[in-house]
């Protein structure tokens, strides 16, 4: 067989598209990895409704996919690393330039190249890593679960770790519990954070919230939002406040519910500008508004040892299996969030 199935996306016209197309060959330094299975993102969403666009890619038409997980199937000649044929592994979610080797730096960099962005990602059969992306897994992780660790998680990750440092007994407000915002809740509970207060319209997203260790859950349409939020919190608000929703009008709500020197997380994307009408009271208190995006390689390796161990538990965060064949049907879920998905899984 030398060709594969694979997810299109044309970056002028935005038609995506499922394509028989060659099955690449592993150049110097890099490998071919048989995909086991590919996350659906809203990111890859964003790109097809062209509310977000690469900043480096060098082709027009590209294949989606910057979560996937699968077997080593060829080597490339002039490999540095101990690599070899059929060792499992999880790719992480795109690759330094070059200019700054071994930084591993996702997001604090302009030059960072994106998989399935800036270049070909793993909604396909078969897909290249250069090899310092790749990140072999145990034997006991399943592929859905290692595919989603280097965004769908590491982001909540790297948020709650890096962009501020939570720590126990720290009031914590999540507002968006999807894909990305339900692992926060979950990471939240890890680092011992009181109370972990989940905002989301959505009944199912509420519930999950809960389920995945929020000490509250709220409607963001609730007329007693603010006064349980200030009971939850003993009246001191928040610490940090992390908006995973990318909603103007979250930011707005979440800024007068920050606490002394509160900060307010952005995490979700969003094209709209960045306003709050809070006024003199942000001054007082010595808040803060921070940006958050991506997360560093370092990451991805501290959580797949925490997922084989034990300590993280991601099997509830796969919603479906969804044949690669059907790749447009997932989008359209996703789109309409059909099912309240947190991560559905294609699976080559």
């Amino acid at each position: 067989m030398d060709t594969m199935l694979a997810g299109r996306l044309n970056l002028k016209t935005k038609k995506f598209s499922l394509e028989e197309i060659p099955i690449p060959e592993p150049g110097p330094g890099e490998v071919l990895v048989e995909v086991k299975a590919a996350g659906v993102c809203l990111s890859d969403l964003h790109l097809i409704d062209g509310s977000i666009a690469p900043l480096h890619a060098g082709t027009d038409v590209l294949t989606l996919g910057h979560e996937n997980a699968g077997v080593i199937h060829t080597l490339g000649p002039g490999l540095t690393r101990n690599l070899a044929v059929g060792t499992r592994v999880a790719l992480q979610a795109g690759q330094p330039c070059g200019m700054c080797e071994g930084c591993g730096r996702r997001g604090t960099c302009s030059q960072f190249r994106g998989r399935g962005v800036d270049y070909d990602g793993g909604w396909a059969q078969y897909t290249i890593a250069r090899e310092d992306t790749v990140v072999p897994i145990p034997d006991d992780l399943p592929f859905d679960q290692a595919a989603i660790i280097p965004d769908a998680v590491s982001t909540s990750y790297a948020a709650l770790t890096d962009t501020v440092s939570v720590r126990p007994a720290q009031a914590v407000g999540i507002w968006g519990v999807g894909g990305v915002g339900a692992h926060a809740v979950r990471l939240a509970r890890m680092m011992g954070a009181s109370p972990i207060i989940a905002v989301d319209p959505l009944p199912s997203a509420r519930e999950r919230a809960l389920a995945f260790g929020a000490d509250l859950a709220l409607d963001s349409a609730d007329e007693d939002f603010a006064a349980a939020m200030l009971r939850a919190t003993g009246g001191r608000g928040l610490d940090y406040a992390f908006d995973f929703a990318g909603v103007p009008a979250v930011r707005e709500q979440a800024s007068p519910m920050l606490g002394d020197h509160g900060s307010l997380v952005l995490v979700g994307i969003t094209t709209a500008p960045l306003t709050l009408s809070e006024r003199l009271t942000f001054n007082a208190l010595n808040k803060r508004v921070l940006g958050h995006y991506g997360s560093s390689f370092d990451h991805v390796y501290q959580l797949i040892r925490l997922a084989s161990s034990g300590r993280l538990d991601l099997a509830p965060s796969i919603t479906d299996h969804i044949p690669l064949a059907e790749a447009d049907k997932a989008v359209h879920r996703l789109t309409h969030k059909i099912g309240d998905p947190i991560r559905l899984i294609l699976a080559p």
